[in-house]
């Protein structure tokens, strides 16, 4: 009786913020490293190192993304020089700030993963390095989300756990970075896993050719012979080792090849359909740069007609692919390190200063120009700018 009427006055058990699915995916492997469901070498070595298409669209994409102004925003207002610019200006003694981007920017694209580790000193963070994606291990914790990361060099392994944080910094010692990928909960997806069976035509048509110029671009033909009987092992072979060592290989395309004994040379040639491997190189390559997000357009590839010409092409590689990526970048390095200077930090590009983006911009500017019915101070909060003239974006 008694405790049905205190009952309504005892105090609710205190709720704890967390997944409800979390628990769910601890169980799949809690406490042990989840191994990356590809090959990051294979896709560097066939994709990034031995693919001019794909090298070539990862580079543009990093290159363009490591050129971006910054502008940081510290509680609402923005300044020229912070002690987080310095960081980033100078990240390590092997490392600038246009380098980090870029590394952060292609390991995203070629792995889907991109890991920095923050190393403080008396209380500060003072160098960011980076973690090459295939030596990382994400390690979930009982709820699910990554506790800490295993760093594997050769036999050693050095486990890095994010509960601990930098000592004086109050920062988890490493950032991940990751792309979307709807089918794990740790790793992201590599655009150029999702080019692997174009890179895969792309590789083998090169190589293909590759084999027909070593062979004056035709079969090499056949040997007939008229005489009687049949020619004998031994012969056959003597014949088979003069002319590979002879007459195979462009040094040696277009000499005369002398025949006895009733041998008559019958050439051989490729028909017209098999001979279309270019077309096959041309959508292939297309196809890569696609998956990237470079218009294929700036990379030489004929046929694309998407853009009417270089400048919008170029303009959509800034918009649809660099400056995302830039931001979400900025985003992560900026939430991920606020704690260690205070808080209230915010970095975006500052795409007014982007020379791609110039005609964009001059677009805009004569747009607001031209609206009487809006104020001074009304147009240039339109075009991004506040009552001082700073950038607000």
């Amino acid at each position: 009786m008694l405790a049905s009427l205190l009952a309504p006055f005892r105090r609710a058990p205190e709720e704890a913020k967390a997944s409800r699915t979390g628990r769910l995916i601890a169980l799949l492997s809690a406490g042990r490293p989840r191994w990356t469901p590809r090959d990051y070498a294979s896709l560097a070595r066939e994709g990034y190192a031995r693919n001019a298409i794909a090298y070539r669209a990862v580079r543009l994409i990093g290159e363009a993304a490591a050129t971006v102004p910054l502008v940081l925003t510290v509680n609402g207002r923005e300044h020229d020089t912070h002690p987080f610019l310095d960081l980033l200006a100078r990240p390590n003694p092997r490392l600038t700030r246009a380098a980090l981007f870029e590394a952060i920017g292609c390991h995203l694209l070629v792995a889907g993963n991109a890991y920095v580790e923050a190393v403080a000193l008396e209380g500060a963070v003072r160098e960011l390095h980076l973690l090459r994606p295939d030596r990382v291990r994400v390690v979930p914790g009982p709820d699910g989300w990554p506790e800490a990361f295993d760093y594997t060099l050769g036999a050693e392994t050095v486990r890095i756990a994010q509960d601990t944080l930098v000592p004086g910094a109050d920062v988890p010692p490493i950032l991940h970075l990751s792309a979307f990928n709807p089918l794990d909960d740790h790793y992201g997806f590599a655009p150029l896993e999702a080019a692997a069976q174009a890179l895969d035509l792309h590789n083998a048509a090169s190589a293909w050719n590759k084999a027909l110029i070593d062979n004056a671009a035709r079969p090499s033909g056949a040997l007939v012979y008229g005489g009687t009987g049949a020619l004998t092992e031994e012969q056959f072979e003597r014949l088979k080792g003069e002319l590979e060592a002879s007459f195979q290989g462009a040094v040696n395309a277009g000499r005369p090849l002398l025949l006895e004994g009733g041998l008559d040379w019958r050439p051989l040639s490729l028909s017209p359909k098999d001979m279309d491997f270019e077309a096959a190189r041309n959508s292939a390559a297309r196809e890569i740069a696609l998956a990237v997000g470079v218009p294929p357009m700036l990379l030489g590839i004929p046929g694309d007609n998407t853009y009417a010409n270089y400048a919008e092409a170029n303009r959509a590689l800034w918009r649809q692919s660099v400056v995302p990526l830039v931001r979400r970048v900025c985003d992560a390095l900026a939430l991920w390190l606020a704690p260690a200077f205070g808080g209230g930090l915010t970095l975006v590009p500052d795409l007014d200063q982007i020379e791609a983006l110039a005609a964009e911009r001059s677009e805009l500017w004569a747009r607001v120009g031209a609206a009487d019915f809006l104020s001074d101070a009304e147009k240039r909060a339109a075009v991004g700018y506040d009552e001082s003239g700073r950038s607000r974006r």
